[in-house]
């Protein structure tokens, strides 16, 4: 496999995870990392393609997928830099210069929820899709995706963690955790909004607990918004809060309610299932994705 490597990255609000292979089914090395300080685990990501590198060879390119918000413009001085993020101690943070300059290779960069949506389309959820939705629902909530094929760029990139909801405060008296915008999507439906509210974490609540109706009704907003502004073929809706299994279900009732009948396509009206899904590679979408963006 010597000299078909790519090393993928995989930077998340909870861990990064790396990745070195030449594809979904030869893989040759794979870590985890807390996500602790910019100072201690940019060296661990380093220090881990270094090794690799010494046992397997050189390798032809690295793909990060980060959480954001990043700089996606190649001609920015702050290219590949995560910017102004509500995770503490990660703002202004240089991502991509550091692979660059210990394993002179070339870096493909863009956020973790796009980079998902490239490994859904080669490889998962998304295949033969030109238009589609990948969400993750997670430490935070993010959202990418492709339209007519491409990813979603533009000024940025997508946040759609932050779109603004409406919330009815005697039901949901919860202000909202994002730093920058109190009740927008991420700071009401995050997993660290869920435990705030409630007091404990997601894996502990109850499926009869009333929490999760609040999760699928502020999810399923979200859904109807993105299906009435991108027309989407597919919603893909990953990340740890998605593990409930039962979520899914209520999201796509409470979706179909909420549109109405307005939007009249099949895909919806009659195959609601096959239409809202959870991440044809799970939980690998995310350092897959990654290395498809190394490989593209």
């Amino acid at each position: 496999m010597s000299g078909s490597l790519y090393g993928a990255v995989e930077a998340g609000g909870t861990k990064f995870i790396t990745m070195v292979a030449s594809g979904p089914d030869h893989i040759a090395e794979q870590a985890r990392f807390d996500t602790a300080t910019p100072e201690v685990v940019i060296p661990q990501v380093v220090d881990f393609f270094r090794q690799a590198e010494a046992q397997h060879g050189k390798l032809r390119g690295v793909g990060v997928g980060s959480f954001g918000p990043v700089d996606l413009d190649p001609q920015s001085p702050t290219f590949g830099y995560i910017t102004a993020t509500p995770k503490a101690g990660w703002s202004n943070t240089d991502l991509v210069g550091p692979l660059r300059q210990a394993l002179d290779v070339p870096v493909a960069f863009d956020t973790d929820v796009n980079a998902a949506a490239v490994g859904e389309h080669r490889w998962g959820a998304a295949q033969g899709l030109d238009t589609f939705i990948y969400m993750t629902i997670g430490t935070g909530i993010g959202g990418g995706g492709m339209i007519g094929g491409r990813l979603m760029h533009g000024l940025i990139h997508p946040e759609m963690g932050h779109m603004r909801l409406p919330r009815n405060a005697e039901v949901d008296p919860f202000a909202g955790a994002c730093p920058f915008h109190g009740d927008c999507l991420e700071g009401l439906a995050s997993g660290p909004a869920i435990e705030k509210r409630w007091g404990t974490s997601a894996k502990q609540l109850g499926e009869d607990h009333q929490a999760w109706q609040l999760q699928a009704d502020y999810l399923s907003l979200a859904v109807v918004n993105l299906v009435c502004t991108l027309s989407p073929q597919r919603v893909i809706l990953g990340g740890g809060v998605m593990h409930q299994q039962f979520l899914l279900p209520m999201i796509r009732e409470r979706t179909l309610k909420l549109l109405n009948n307005y939007v009249q396509s099949p895909a919806i009206l009659d195959h609601i299932d096959s239409f809202i899904v959870t991440p044809g590679l799970g939980d690998k979408a995310g350092i897959l994705g990654s290395l498809a963006l190394a490989l593209d």
